[in-house]
């Protein structure tokens, strides 16, 4: 807890000096603060405050620069604590967050608050204390009972939060009381700073010191312990965990305080021994990560192939940066990886390890950890604030040199970065999208790269179409492996076509023939298979059969998804939940019946075809649980589910030794998706899934199921022709003039009024319009999906040259942005800027 230390002045005649501080908050300039006096050999850039902003808001904040000029336009108010004694971010950290800031349109505040793990953000609570210049006893004012239990209360506590209040009164919320009080003076409100990141700590047990001393004052206890057997029991089994005459040292860490009870000796026996100080309790803070007990690391040994792929690396590095390493799935990228991070790490360089999710996080992290040991950080979002928290001061203390994580990481304080990786860098999860800043951690990772002046690999079996063309244009270094590792061949593509099988009548459902002759195969060998949905729930939505009727959400402009194992209907926008009608609410029918095909009703089906199977999904819904990626991946490693259902989940650079088989369920809805990208995205997802099937020993087989077939990209995908899918997708986005032609940024219009979010969205294209010329500005257009949490939705798109400079591109949609704040009507319009928004 830190106590807020309030007018504070300085010396008189001594220089009066100030910290700018960013605030973690959507507020585009740092705020100005007074230093107080002895603080002043404590605030330097980087470290943390505690500062007050607003009327009653207290907040931590990051120190930008220390200088002697005082805010011209307000006084500055004082720094309130310091809370490090060491900055706790970097230089480079500052000079990245800046950067993005910069980049990507958005607020310092916006990109600090991404950047800090909430345990390192204090938060405020409001607490009740007794007015200490009133005695309630004594007052004539009139109190009832409620008022006088709770002012009872704190007679006897210090101070009460509101919620225990509540608990007091055995009420839901005691605010009516708090504000009688407060007017009548009896009580005061504050607000107490309390720091989120708490250490862990376990219980410990030592001998006490004095009885290491000489050792016939042990005798002497245990003669006195002769009638009271339970505890010289303790005292043995201490004694022989912890031998402390022929090792007096080890005395001082003790054992657990649990090892005693997990023996099944007496706790309350344990604490006699503690209160007559015969054996001390004592805390001691512990990493929330298990310590590997590894003896010697693993060794990895590359093939002749990925010892030259390695060496064509170093030799890139020479003259260039970045290398895009191009290699097939299952061509051994993985190991290159692992030697390159263990030279690294052997020259006193930090490695950081970019992952698009935590769905790939978990296998990779185990075959990493039986390399690197406890050297290897991880982070991602499914860690506690806590845990997040113990990695960054990790990395800083030096406790950890290589750090695998999502999108992140690239936050977390290097000091000493030599190599990143960015594993999948064509992946679409390295884009943030809600909230700003609106990042794509590959191109931060370079920047972040540059700052450090360390080196970047990004890996990928499908680059995209930027990274590819940066490599052609001598940008990147350009490394490709065509092989899959140890000889092990590439899986067998085949089409099935629904469409032919709908008119022979020889499907079941959405299920063609083949693929389920397929999947009964694989059964029968006793290996496993991957059924590939990209779309989760049990159906697209409901509908009713006589009207037409379709279940759609109050708050977007999107039909409602039926969700059988919920037995509901949720918006995968707002969150919104219904219950599913038992008759059409419209015209009363009885005949609703679903549309579509989610991995929910494929599982359901699979299970319906073939009821020996042991079927499992994994989509958004199965794993939300901390650990539920890494127990499904488990039992699919160990054989304990034969058929998998996933979302894009299951695309993203597994190995499973026993799959033999991967069913792409409906391509068609991903190629017929209304994106410029839609074929990029297409290509890559398929080929990627289908790099599941056929690893190691087992040779693989991919079933595509579309409606249309003979398309050139499916055919593309089935030979695997990465090079003539480039040609022919630069062509056409040269032609449109799409990225990477051009640069694109997306204004996003909005507000809960829909003739203003229309108006607003106008005037802001005719600004731009004829600041930039119309050809380069598209829209306004209502997006497919034009409400969102009860917010009306309009579209711009920026269209930019290459040539054209983006800072002056960026200072026209500032400018705009100010016009539009101009006009009374429209300031409650909202403009949202996403920078390369694929």
């Amino acid at each position: 807890m830190t106590s807020l230390q309030l007018n504070i002045d300085a010396p008189e005649g001594a220089a009066t000096y100030f910290a700018d501080v960013a605030l973690p908050l959507p507020i585009p300039q740092l705020f100005t603060y007074r230093i107080p006096s002895e603080f002043l050999e404590l605030v330097k850039p980087g470290i943390r405050v505690i500062v007050s902003f607003g009327r009653q808001k207290v907040v931590t904040g990051l120190v930008d620069a220390v200088h002697e000029k005082a805010p011209e336009v307000y006084t500055a108010k004082p720094i309130l604590d310091v809370l490090d004694a060491e900055p706790l971010v970097t230089t480079q950290q500052i000079g990245m967050m800046k950067w993005m800031s910069n980049y990507y349109l958005c607020t310092y505040g916006e990109v600090l608050n991404a950047a800090l793990p909430s345990g390192l953000k204090l938060s405020s609570e409001s607490k009740i204390q007794l007015h200490p210049h009133y005695d309630w006893n004594e007052t004539d004012l009139p109190l009832d009972d409620k008022e006088v239990i709770l002012l009872s209360a704190l007679e006897n506590k210090d101070a009460l939060s509101y919620r225990e209040a509540a608990d007091v009164l055995e009420l839901k919320s005691a605010y009516r009381y708090i504000k009688s009080l407060v007017q009548k003076e009896l009580i005061i409100i504050y607000e107490e700073v309390k720091e989120r990141y708490k250490p862990k700590k376990i219980k410990k047990i030592r001998l006490h010191g004095d009885y290491l001393a000489q050792e016939d004052m042990l005798d002497e206890l245990f003669q006195e312990l002769e009638k009271k057997p339970k505890q010289s029991d303790l005292l043995l089994f201490y004694l022989r965990e912890v031998p402390v005459f022929q090792q007096p040292q080890l005395n001082q860490s003790g054992i657990a305080k649990s090892a005693f009870t997990d023996a099944g000796l007496s706790a309350s026996s344990l604490k006699t021994l503690v209160k007559n100080e015969i054996l001390v309790e004592f805390e001691k803070i512990i990493s929330r990560f298990e310590e590997e007990n590894q003896e010697e690391p693993l060794e990895i040994e590359l093939s002749d192939i990925q010892q030259q792929a390695q060496a064509a690396i170093f030799d890139h590095f020479k003259d260039k940066a970045t290398v895009l390493l191009h290699g097939i799935t299952g061509s051994g990228k993985t190991e290159i990886y692992i030697s390159l991070i263990q030279q690294a790490l052997d020259s006193g360089q930090q490695v950081l390890y970019l992952l698009p999710e935590i769905a790939l996080t978990a296998q990779i992290v185990n075959r990493l950890k039986k390399v690197f040991g406890d050297r290897m950080g991880v982070y991602h979002s499914k860690f506690s604030d806590n845990e997040r928290v113990e990695v960054w001061y990790g990395l800083m203390e030096g406790r950890f040199d290589f750090i695998v994580g999502v999108r992140s990481s690239i936050f977390l304080p290097f000091s000493s970065l030599g190599l990143l990786i960015v594993d999948e860098e064509h992946e679409t999860s390295y884009k943030q999208f809600d909230p700003a800043p609106r990042y794509h951690a590959r191109d931060v990772a370079l920047f972040l790269a540059h700052l450090h002046n360390a080196k970047t690999i990004l890996g990928s079996a499908t680059p995209s179409l930027e990274s590819y063309t940066n490599a052609q244009q001598n940008k990147y270094g350009l490394v490709e492996l065509f092989q899959r590792f140890n000889e092990a061949s590439l899986p067998q593509m085949s089409l099935a076509n629904l469409t032919q099988e709908k008119k022979r009548k020889t499907n079941v459902g959405e299920f063609t023939s083949v693929l389920i002759e397929a999947i009964g195969q694989v059964l029968d060998n006793k290996e496993q298979a991957i059924i590939f949905q990209n779309r989760r729930g049990y159906s697209n939505y409901l509908t009713c059969e006589d009207c037409g009727y379709i279940p759609d959400c109050p708050r977007c402009s999107v039909s409602l998804t039926y969700h059988q194992y919920k037995n509901q209907l949720n918006c995968h926008y707002c969150g919104h939940k219904d219950a599913v009608p038992l008759v059409c609410p419209a015209c009363g029918s009885t005949k609703v019946h679903t549309v579509g095909i989610g991995t929910e009703k494929i599982e359901e089906e699979l299970k319906l075809l073939f009821p020996k199977a042991r079927v499992q999904r994994m989509d958004l819904e199965t794993t939300r649980a901390k650990y539920a990626y890494q127990n499904i991946i488990h039992d699919f490693e160990k054989g304990e589910i034969d058929i998998l259902v996933g979302t894009q989940m299951v695309s993203k650079g597994l190995d499973f030794d026993r799959v033999s088989l991967v069913g792409v369920f409906d391509i068609d809805r991903m190629l017929y998706f209304p994106d410029f990208r839609s074929y990029e995205r297409a290509f890559q997802m398929v080929t990627q899934v289908s790099g599941r099937a056929g690893r190691r020993d087992t040779e693989g087989k991919v079933i595509i199921q579309s409606r249309n077939p003979d398309q050139g990209i499916i055919e593309l995908i089935q030979q695997g022709d990465y090079h003539t899918f480039y040609s022919r997708e630069m062509a056409e986005r040269n032609k449109y003039h799409y990225p990477p032609f051009t640069r694109m940024i997306h204004l996003l219009i909005r507000s809960k009024d829909k003739k203003l979010t229309k108006e607003a969205a106008q005037k802001l294209a005719n600004i731009l319009k004829e600041d930039m010329g119309g050809s380069r500005v598209l829209g306004p257009q209502e997006p497919l999906i034009n409400k969102i949490r009860d917010k009306f939705l309009m579209d711009v798109f920026l269209k930019i040259e290459k040539k054209y400079k983006m800072e002056a591109v960026k200072d026209l949609i500032k400018n705009a942005q100010l016009e539009l704040l101009k006009i009374k009507d429209l300031k409650s319009v909202e403009v949202v800027v996403d920078v390369d928004p694929y």
